[in-house]
């Protein structure tokens, strides 16, 4: 790896590396499509919980990536406020625009998992329970735990 001479950047760009070669062996996508999935997906996270919430969220990640997840971000603003997998992935959609055509649901599940194998599991779920349900279904730790709770609910018509 060549070095820029500086600690910080040389241990940024190496944890970003190894993020990113976990969402494109999640996804099949090339660096810079795994770059936008990471991205697009992390700010749609990050747009629909609790600022504080986010910090902590922020916090845990590599310093490139906390660049794209802060970018653009108010915390001053409300959490959004949708209920549903289709709202989550049009707003990925709508943020990987620029991008290749990709498979969105895959994207997000892509990151989902590398955000299991790289934040440390306590604050990331407290982040997934913040997400509405039918985003923690597809969180790849949770999936089938939640499925059947929407089965139960669906039963007794909740």
């Amino acid at each position: 790896m060549a070095s820029t001479g500086l600690d910080v950047w040389d241990k940024t760009i190496q944890t970003t590396n190894a993020w990113l070669m976990d969402v494109m062996e999640e996804t099949g996508a090339d660096r810079r499509l795994a770059w936008h999935a990471l991205g697009a997906v992390l700010r749609t996270m990050r747009d629909r919980i609790p600022a504080e919430l986010a910090a902590h969220l922020g916090a845990q990640l590599p310093l490139l990536v906390r660049g794209a997840f802060y970018d653009q971000h108010r915390p001053s603003r409300r959490p959004e406020d949708y209920r549903s997998l289709g709202e989550f992935q049009e707003r990925v959609a709508a943020q990987m625009r620029d991008a290749k055509p990709v498979d969105t649901r895959l994207a997000i599940l892509g990151v989902f998992q590398t955000l299991e194998r790289h934040v440390e599991p306590g604050q990331l779920d407290k982040v997934v329970d913040a997400l509405p349900f039918e985003v923690r279904a597809l969180w790849p730790s949770r999936a089938d735990g939640d499925r059947e709770t929407a089965r139960g609910e669906a039963t007794r018509g909740v």
